[in-house]
């Protein structure tokens, strides 16, 4: 993995590689930073003013008190959670103009890195004898332990795990902290924040001010704790400085995030199942069930908060999955990929030495593929399907917490946001995909009642299911849990058993497709293995994973399709111009249109007058990118990511320099909203604002 130098723009990079791989390049376009700067285990970086935020996302530290910017989008559930009829802060957005009035949120956590360090020498010592993969699987356990147990001794608070890369031609050790009293500081309204909502998601030109604002607390200590009245702000290492200079077409700029998941050495027939398994049904099954969630959420104000963060978790991957599906066919990404396969089985059979490591790599993940495809199949549509059937999930996770303190827990966070008419519905349509697409000959055993009892009416049956439940009340739910043997009777309540029947049914098809999963790990190790000798010597980054990257380019403006440009920038402006009054996507509070129409921009306006909302940069993104940073070549925050654009949404599986962009809300946009709409000025004090 020597570089002379990496390309600019693609690339999801490795921060300890960055001195031998990028730095350079980095420098060349603007950047001025040194690698130590951005990274380094022996001194503060800008590596630790980035975080894990909760289970998926990224934020960043922007003050000596702890406080974290994030997407709105990330904090959306936290706030959900929050919210209430009386108290909606999803609607109404909320501002904290104390300490005491920012508010705890129950299981949100964020982590910090500590280190990263290539391990991969040990890791492969301890992995050469073993004989299968489920050997390889029990080593590689033990050499976590052994590796990460002094660096948990010389810090408690400090856990680590051996990570792989490159399809397990690489590993490394990285150590975290974790930090568990995290507070809500302030958002604004979702018409801000969420403004265009599915409509302008993961498109461009875009208008939304996608932030929220967070504050991290520890022990007097400043050590990780439980929540406590007595924990006090914490004192970062790094805190980012924010930077009002704004950008420009063809600036430099970086973002540093935790990018979840990609696919760039997938396979043509690894395309081809994506596109027609998992996206295909994954897109239809969602759509239906959203139909009926929209309904429901339109039609009241409850049940509109109770399924917001549900709501939007789902259609994001759905359209993004619908535009993935487009872009495949425009950008003919399937043919794409063969042809690579063919340069690489020509590589491949030039030299015997290559033969013998890489000539059965493609045949192994095709005959993995063409394996798995019918099971595969079953278990995407119950996943979609029965597995979203709510009184199911909350049935069978108290029956296995019954007679535990925290089966309490879990009943009132699951029962606030929870409307049993909709998931009745829900109920109903999902049952009735499942067996209309699934086929009588491979139905799970929920099925049997059905037709044996019902006729075949699913209808009755989930009227009947929902009558019988002692899950479909909180109140019935409660008394149920007092019982004596609690446990064992609600292990027979016929929800617990329709999510069991369910989840039984799924872990048969996982165990199905079992050989076929080893032969494609195997098939992928060897595949990959083969593209990193075959292009040695040039700068190669390993498939997203939920770890820290850094990815680079440049402010840049890009022309989707003929005759069509679209500028690098969005401003205020727009926003008027797409309000919709009656569309709640594109509703404008009057307090907004009334500082547009004064034109009290503050401090935070462009040259020009105008106030910026948002740009584009040619940075490497995916999912887990969301909150990330955005900074220029000081390192200073210009902005925070929180989306790709439409035209590249095969960007998981394929780079495309010409159309991919990473769409950033401007910090200005983010600071004139907090000071002069939410006027909450203590929070603009707490940052360095470098103007």
């Amino acid at each position: 993995m020597v570089s002379l130098g990496a390309m600019a723009d693609e690339g999801m990079w490795l921060l300890p590689l960055l001195e031998k791989m990028n730095i350079k390049t980095m420098q060349q376009m603007g950047c001025r930073l040194t690698a130590d700067e951005i990274y380094s285990i022996n001194h503060t970086s800008l590596k630790d003013a980035v975080v894990i935020f909760g289970n998926g996302c990224t934020g960043e530290v922007v003050s000596s008190q702890g406080l974290l910017l994030t997407n709105h989008h990330c904090g959306y559930s936290s706030i959900q959670s929050l919210s209430s009829v009386d108290h909606d802060y999803l609607k109404d957005g909320y501002w904290a103009m104390s300490f005491g009035e920012e508010l705890p949120v129950q299981g949100l956590e964020v982590t910090f890195l500590e280190s990263f360090t290539d391990v991969t020498a040990k890791v492969e010592k301890a992995l050469k004898d073993c004989t299968d993969a489920e050997a390889e699987r029990k080593a590689l356990g033990e050499i976590s332990k052994k590796l990460s147990a002094p660096l948990h001794a010389a810090d408690t608070f400090v856990n680590a795990s051996v990570v792989s890369f490159f399809g397990g031609n690489a590993y490394y050790l990285i150590a975290y902290k974790r930090f568990k009293d995290i507070r809500f500081v302030g958002a604004p309204p979702s018409s801000i924040g969420k403004f265009g909502a599915d409509t302008d998601n993961w498109m461009w030109p875009r208008h939304t001010c996608d932030f929220s604002v967070f504050r991290i607390y520890c022990d007097k200590n400043g050590n990780p704790a439980e929540y406590s009245a007595d924990n006090v702000p914490y004192t970062p290492k790094k805190a980012l400085n924010v930077s009002l200079k704004g950008v420009k077409d063809g600036d430099f700029s970086m973002i540093m995030g935790y990018p979840g998941s990609t696919n760039r050495f997938m396979t043509s027939c690894e395309v081809a199942e994506q596109r027609d398994l998992s996206n295909a049904i994954s897109i239809y099954c969602r759509g239906e069930r959203q139909k009926i969630l929209l309904e429901d959420m339109l039609a009241d104000p409850k049940v509109k908060i109770q399924y917001a963060s549900k709501y939007s978790g789902s259609t994001n991957g759905w359209k993004k999955w619908i535009g993935m599906n487009e872009a495949f066919a425009k950008l003919g990404v399937e043919e794409r990929r063969a042809q690579e396969e063919q340069e690489f089985i020509q590589w491949v059979d030039a030299k015997k030495s290559r033969q013998k490591k890489y000539a059965g790599a493609l045949d192994d993940i095709r005959q993995a593929v063409e394996a798995r495809a019918a099971d595969r199949a079953d278990m995407i549509y119950l996943r979609e399907t029965l597995a979203n059937i709510e009184i199911g999930q909350i049935a069978s996770t108290l029956a296995a917490y019954a007679g535990d303190p925290v089966a309490a827990s879990y009943l009132e966070r699951f029962y606030k946001d929870y409307s049993q008419p909709t998931d009745r519905k829900v109920a109903v349509r999902m049952l009735q995909i499942f067996r209309d697409k699934v086929g009588a000959e491979a139905l799970p055993a929920v099925y049997e009642p059905i037709e044996k009892d019902f006729g075949g009416d699913i209808a009755a049956f989930v009227d009947d299911l929902f009558e019988k439940s002692a899950f479909a009340t909180k109140e019935r739910a409660e008394a149920a849990l007092k019982q004596e043997d609690a446990a064992q009777k609600l292990a027979e309540d016929p929800a617990a058993k329709l999510y069991d029947a369910a989840l039984e049914y799924y872990m048969a098809k996982a165990q199905a497709t079992a050989e076929a999963r080893k032969l494609l790990d195997k098939g992928h190790k060897a595949y990959i293995a083969g593209q990193l000798e075959k292009k040695k010597g040039a700068a190669m980054y390993p498939d997203a994973n939920f770890t820290m990257r850094l990815t680079y380019g440049k402010v840049q403006s890009y022309s989707p399709k003929d005759g069509v440009i679209y500028d690098y920038y969005t401003t205020l402006d727009g926003v008027m111009e797409k309000e919709d009054p009656d569309n709640w996507e594109f509703v404008v509070p009057a307090r907004l249109k009334e500082l547009w129409q004064a034109k009290d921009y503050g401090r935070y306006a462009m040259p020009g007058g105008k106030m910026p909302a948002c740009f584009i940069m040619t940075g490497d993104i995916t999912g887990g990118n969301s909150g990330s940073p955005v900074m220029d070549a000081d390192g200073n925050l210009i902005g925070l990511a929180f989306d790709g654009n439409w035209e590249s949404m095969s960007g998981d599986i394929i780079f495309e320099p010409e159309l991919q962009r990473c769409i950033c809300v401007d910090i200005r946009y983010v600071l004139f909203i907090i000071d002069k709409f939410g006027g909450c000025r203590r929070l603009i004090d707490e940052m360095n604002i470098i103007s």
